[in-house]
């Protein structure tokens, strides 16, 4: 298991990262990393660029927060997920502009491009709407999360899983990346989609691809 420092070192550069790229605004959105029998989430309330390290929340499986600071509101969608996704070392949660757009007519993204298939099958699905930091809010987000590494969130946003911290804000980027282009191919009409035999195929493919231990997703 890695040394708690640098999982908290790497958990806030990623919330910084989400930052930078235009992924969140201001204190939206939160990040966690999985951590002893629970994990280590931002704060609530507060910009990543005004924390450091040490502000970083430990929630146990419980759901019981430890420290001085408060968790994001959202720990049960991020906990939940957890228990679900053995192979969820981080996860980040984001509202940037085009997944968020797409989200707000609670629209999944189907398979206009291979790349759908980074997130774990032939679609990204979009979780029913619930209010913010509620059980329902995380029940919804298990529900898409099925089989997958990634969903949009119904009025609201979108949620990403990853290896650890890093490999989840590339997982962002790559998603927001995804809706933007599945928003420009609709200004022209309905896109032409891959199907299903098609989508196996780059499935298939996906798990062969890359160097030793690695794979686009």
């Amino acid at each position: 298991m890695a040394d708690e420092r640098v999982l908290r070192e790497a958990l806030l550069a990623a919330a910084r990262g989400m930052s930078e790229a235009g992924l969140n605004v201001g204190t939206s959105g939160n990040a966690s990393v999985r951590w002893q029998d629970g994990m280590l989430i931002t704060p609530t309330g507060l910009k990543a660029e005004d924390c450091d390290p040490g502000d970083m929340v430990f929630v146990d499986a419980s759901g019981q927060a430890h420290g001085e600071r408060a968790p994001s509101s959202e720990w049960p969608m991020h906990l939940g997920v957890y228990a679900d996704r053995a192979d969820a070392g981080a996860i980040l949660h984001a509202h940037p502009p085009f997944a968020t757009a797409l989200a707000c007519h609670r629209l999944e993204i189907p398979p206009f491009h291979y790349m759908i298939a980074r997130f774990g099958g032939s679609t990204v699905r979009c979780a029913r709407y619930a209010t913010f930091g509620t059980a329902a809010l995380s029940a919804a987000v298990r529900e898409a999360m099925h089989d997958r590494s990634a969903c949009l969130l119904a009025n609201h946003g979108m949620l990403v899983s990853g290896r650890d911290a890093a490999h989840a804000l590339d997982m962002a980027i790559e998603l927001e990346t995804l809706c933007e282009q599945y928003w420009r191919a609709l200004q022209l009409g309905d896109p032409v989609l891959l199907s299903q035999a098609e989508m196996d195929e780059v499935m298939d493919r996906f798990a062969g691809y890359g160097q030793p231990q690695e794979n686009p997703s």
